[in-house]
């Protein structure tokens, strides 16, 4: 079957159509306008600790200061210890790697997070914990296991960092996998390696746009074509997929 992507970009909005035997099965909408943070990795600054509220406001770098509560710091939850106080986990001034929970809404803020996850195509990776889950969605109790095995099977033990199998998994095969697990760790060495000698506050990630997360998601082997209307966008997302995802760039795949 012959699937063709077609990639439309204005300032205000994204479209794709997913065009099958020349007809459109599909159309993805994405505004500009409305596209939130959700997701987002910044390096924060600590710019008030409140040991009333258990809580901090950080600094991202946007017009209102964001939230952390103590629950959402996850390092230190995870030590093996009672909680901490906030005042003895953060300072003023203390730069910090936070992750977007909610968007701003209104007077507040957005809600963080120093737990990081990273979305791919099949899995969900967590740097900080090693942790193999299964999605909920996927209920049947011998498909959860026999993933779990697949999965440990390529995950090296010394390897750190653990996944969460998303529900489009279950008919994944091991190269997909093993694909999806590349794709991750290589973009959290890029995160992780970027914060050497940067001052907060600063964007470390953005959450991918549209038109990447076609690339990544999207595309299989009965693609016959790409077609994406502006140079400029096809140049970003030519670079975004050799680096990322280089599976979607056979030649008889072109742009227009």
């Amino acid at each position: 079957m012959s699937i063709e992507f077609l990639i439309n970009f204005t300032p205000q909005e994204t479209r794709v159509a997913i065009v099958e035997q020349g007809v459109v099965q599909e159309l993805h909408v994405e505004r500009t306008a409305s596209r939130g943070i959700v997701g987002n990795l910044y390096l924060g600054k600590v710019v008030r600790v409140l040991p009333g509220m258990q809580s901090a406001f950080i600094d991202i770098g946007l017009e209102r200061t964001a939230f952390l509560h103590v629950a959402d710091i996850w390092s230190d939850r995870q030590n093996g210890e009672g909680a901490r106080p906030i005042e003895k986990i953060l300072a003023e001034g203390q730069s910090l790697m936070v992750q977007v929970l909610k968007d701003p809404i209104g007077t507040k803020g957005a809600r963080l997070s120093t737990q990081v996850s990273l979305a791919g195509r099949l899995l969900v990776y967590l740097p900080q914990e090693k942790h193999i889950g299964i999605s909920q969605r996927i209920e049947d109790e011998a498909e959860r296991e026999a993933l779990r095995s697949r999965l440990t099977a390529l995950v090296p033990a010394e390897e750190p960092g653990g996944f969460i199998v998303r529900t489009m998994a279950e008919s994944a095969s091991d190269a997909e996998l093993a694909a999806d697990i590349a794709y991750l760790r290589k973009l959290w060495r890029e995160i992780s390696g970027s914060t050497v000698g940067l001052f907060p506050p600063k964007l470390l990630h953005e959450d991918l746009g549209l038109g990447q997360r076609t690339l990544r998601d999207l595309v299989t082997d009965e693609t016959s074509r790409i077609r994406v209307d502006s140079r400029e966008n096809f140049q970003k997302l030519a670079a975004f997929a050799a680096e990322y995802t280089p599976q979607v760039l056979p030649s008889s795949r072109a742009a227009t």
